[in-house]
């Protein structure tokens, strides 16, 4: 197929036809006729705005989210911004439940959609923001008239993003935000523009719509808020998700197929395949397994990766040579690091200073020349004394259990490890996650760009 022929496939299936469209706006009424009822009840003015993708007409076939802001004056004090946004949410929405961003919100359902009931401050310029959420309208009234020739292609955007894994800017996915999607499409003029650009991408990539950015950024793609000189709008994406984006724009291109706009999981793996996966590899999986921490995404993600490092980082420095390493997280959270190396020697090289350093040198040598249990101290040929002394613990799995606790871990994973865990070694072991994670293992042993 060509590529024409493939995205004209792919936009039948994302653009929502009219009962969509009229169903969304009906909703949308409803809502928003609610939300001002409830602020003429409030002692303070304020607007009520939709916002997000279907306040721009960028929204893909299907999805069933709807975004109200309701924006208060700027000199509101934030407690009294806190109670009259929950005042409004708790009226758009009595079933929903509160959510907490920078402030709290009210989220829930309405006749089959999503909808979130978010309070911001309706500040003048974008550079004078008071939280984060009161950037968005601003977001909003730029796309305004820009974007409208680009929807569809915005929809394209979109579903190839989402199904090659790179779309969204939470902190467990670190992807492309809806609004750095159209920024990119309407940057390059189209989907099809987009992509061919991409495919030759070299990070660092500069993006300036406005040509107004006031400072440097360390990030493999820089995309300069067209209402904020001073913020990346891809600051989230990770230089991973930047990497994907390049090369299924590569493949898009080189074979156009309808797949790739396909979101796909792998068949789950059994306890029986784990084993034979670990088996062929001849590695030692090593992982902690403990009741996930009962916090938002965009807590536990980042927590979790610092902890990850963390592992990996112990195990690196004792010698067990980390293949790869992942985190997954449902009732339970893990994290898992893949060793090269199950068994170190009973003994291990400790270095001291150079023999010339006498004050230091002394004390080295003085510290274990009555040691029955070392071997020297010797001189290397460096000239600086050495001792061989016995290796504490011999496995990675030894070796994390006894070292656990004295490695940067979130707070949260913590709290959640000092509540217990099980530290699962091996195969065999490992095979008992399979019930929970057979999805996330199969990508694990299976993995695409």
């Amino acid at each position: 197929m060509s590529l024409e022929s493939v995205l004209e496939a792919v936009r039948d299936r994302v653009v929502p036809d009219g009962s969509e469209v009229a169903e969304l706006e009906a909703v949308v009424a409803d809502l928003t006729e609610r939300a001002e009822a409830a602020v003429d009840e409030l002692p303070v003015d304020a607007d009520v705005r939709l916002v997000g993708s279907t306040a721009r007409g960028t929204w893909i076939s299907g999805e069933r989210d709807v975004d109200l802001f309701v924006c208060f004056p700027p000199d509101l004090p934030r407690e009294d911004l806190r109670s009259h946004g929950l005042a409004v949410g708790w009226t758009v929405l009595p079933d929903g439940r509160e959510e907490f961003a920078e402030h709290p919100y009210v989220k829930g359902t309405y006749r089959g959609f999503d909808v979130d009931c978010v309070p911001c401050y309706a500040v003048e310029d974008a550079t004078e923001i008071r939280s984060a959420v009161d950037r968005t309208p601003f977001h909003n009234a730029y796309l305004e008239g820009r974007i409208d020739p680009l929807a569809d292609d915005v929809r394209l955007a979109k579903a190839f993003l989402t199904a090659v894994g790179a779309y969204g800017s939470n902190l467990r996915t670190r992807g492309f935000s809806g609004f750095l999607t159209e920024l990119l499409v309407l940057e390059y003029g189209g989907f099809r523009e987009l992509l061919e650009a991409a495919a030759d991408w070299q990070p660092p990539v500069v993006l300036d719509p406005e040509d107004h950015g006031v400072r440097t950024f360390d990030d493999p793609l820089v995309v300069v808020d067209p209402t904020d000189p001073e913020r990346n709008v891809a600051a989230v994406c990770s230089a991973r998700n930047v990497a994907r984006l390049v090369h299924y724009a590569r493949e898009l291109r080189a074979d156009p197929r309808e797949e790739l706009f396909d979101p796909h999981d792998p068949p789950p793996l059994d306890g029986g395949d784990v084993r034979a996966q670990v088996e062929r590899r001849g590695t030692t999986p090593v992982a902690v397994r403990f009741a996930a921490p009962d916090v938002v995404d965009d807590q536990l993600y980042p927590q979790l990766d610092k902890s990850l490092a963390g592992v990996e980082g112990t195990l690196e420095r004792a010698g067990f040579d980390p293949l790869r390493s992942a985190r997954f997280a449902r009732e339970t959270a893990v994290l898992l690091v893949e060793c090269g190396v199950a068994e170190r020697p009973a003994v291990e090289r400790h270095r001291g200073p150079p023999v010339g350093v006498r004050e230091h040198a002394e004390g080295f040598h003085d510290a274990y020349v009555d040691d029955p249990d070392v071997t020297g101290p010797y001189i290397d040929e460096v000239g600086r004394y050495v001792v061989e002394r016995p290796r504490n613990e011999r496995t990675p799995g030894g070796h994390l259990e006894a070292t656990l606790f004295d490695i940067s871990l979130g707070p949260h994973v913590e709290s959640a490890l000092e509540d217990g865990y099980e530290l699962l070694v091996g195969g065999e072991e490992l095979a008992t996650l399979a019930e929970e994670f057979g999805v996330e293992l199969a990508r694990y042993f299976d993995p695409r760009p």
